[in-house]
């Protein structure tokens, strides 16, 4: 456990010195605020369910930009080697930076608070919805941090590694729409690994464990690949 919060602290730290991640903060706080306020603008509704739905999607987009860099940089800059020699397991490598991305992509949807305290003020929102849909979120953000460590883990070029996951999380989040007019199997596949159609029950204020399920089960799957794609280094 130890190892792991040592190299959760370097990654914490590495992302708050990192440009890009700033970058992809700074775009993913400015667009989802103006997405609020015009949200708010239109339905004239005390929720934030639609403003949430669109912070989801955004998240998706910056998601790679802050992943990018948690292997494909190590194995660019020469440290790869230094790291897997250090005393720590491939499974401590991968918990730990997988840890610190989430904690940066929490510290980047903090701010976010400001929109419950914008509804506070003007009425009085569905505080167990506004959770369940941060629930949501961060379960979204956990899955797709996976991805985008995985997709990492297989390259040294840190814009085909963002490429990469951004292409996976598109995917993901369009596969439920491929469903509409199809029956049987591939109906029931694709509308089970579409991302969206998990996070609607989230956002209307409803924790379904199948969906809970969803996000852990492929996020530990992806966690899992990592850990598999460090230990092939060891076999060249």
């Amino acid at each position: 456990m130890r190892n792991v919060l040592t190299l959760f602290r370097r990654e914490i730290n590495a992302s708050f010195l990192s440009p890009m991640a700033y970058v992809a903060a700074t775009f993913f706080l400015f667009i989802s605020g103006v997405f609020f306020y015009k949200i708010l603008e239109f339905t004239r509704e005390v929720t934030l369910r639609y403003a949430l739905d669109s912070v989801s999607f955004f998240l998706m987009c910056v998601i790679p930009l802050v992943t990018m860099r948690l292997f494909a940089e190590e194995k660019k800059s020469g440290t790869m080697e230094v790291l897997m020699t250090a005393p720590v397991t491939d499974f401590q490598v991968v918990a730990g930076k997988f840890l610190g991305a989430m904690g940066f992509i929490v510290a980047m949807l903090a701010p976010t608070g400001v929109y419950v305290i914008s509804l506070a003020l003007i009425g009085e929102p569905d505080y167990g919805a506004v959770v369940s849909a941060y629930l949501g979120i961060f379960l979204m953000g956990t899955l797709f941090v996976s991805i985008g460590l995985f997709v990492s883990s297989l390259t040294s070029n840190q814009i085909v590694a963002a490429i990469v996951t951004f292409i996976s999380l598109i995917c993901l989040w369009v596969a439920g729409m491929f469903a509409i007019g199809m029956s049987g199997p591939l109906n029931d596949f694709l509308s089970y690994v579409g991302v969206v159609g998990h996070l609607q029950s989230f956002s209307k204020g409803i924790i379904d464990t199948r969906d809970v399920i969803y996000f852990l089960s492929l996020t530990a799957f992806f966690l899992f690949l990592s850990v598999r794609s460090l230990e092939t280094r060891k076999w060249r």
